[in-house]
């Protein structure tokens, strides 16, 4: 395990708050899965379309639909997948991407294609 003096964060995180970065600090350390749950979250709210009558914050719980209820795209979709691959070095296909309809898919998604990788390395 690498001090936090050695640890990096990847620039993909630079814009993110201190708590994501601690979170993703945590995670590369420790394989906490809450820890990664946090990361994310927040990338599912930084890449959350943009939309002009939303009364209330967004709701990121696991049976919410990533395209029907917080109005994600496809194109949007693959922009967070494309962020994912980037941040944590994997590679998702594309019949993955499309499987993946709500929240709760796609985190249990980023975790099982790191539990691969780490199993692999």
């Amino acid at each position: 395990m690498s001090s936090p003096s050695d640890f990096s964060i990847p620039p993909q995180l630079a814009r993110f708050p201190v708590e994501v970065r601690d979170a993703y600090r945590r995670y590369c350390e420790t394989r906490d899965a809450d820890a990664l749950q946090i990361v994310v979250t927040a990338a599912l709210r930084e890449h959350m379309p943009k939309r002009t009558n939303q009364p209330t914050a967004p709701d990121f719980s696991d049976g919410v639909r990533l395209i029907e209820d917080l109005g994600y795209d496809s194109l949007a979709v693959a922009e967070i997948v494309f962020f994912f691959e980037d941040l944590f070095q994997v590679t998702i296909r594309t019949q993955d991407l499309q499987a993946m309809t709500t929240v709760g898919e796609l985190r249990a998604f980023v975790l099982r294609q790191l539990a691969e990788k780490s199993a692999s390395a």
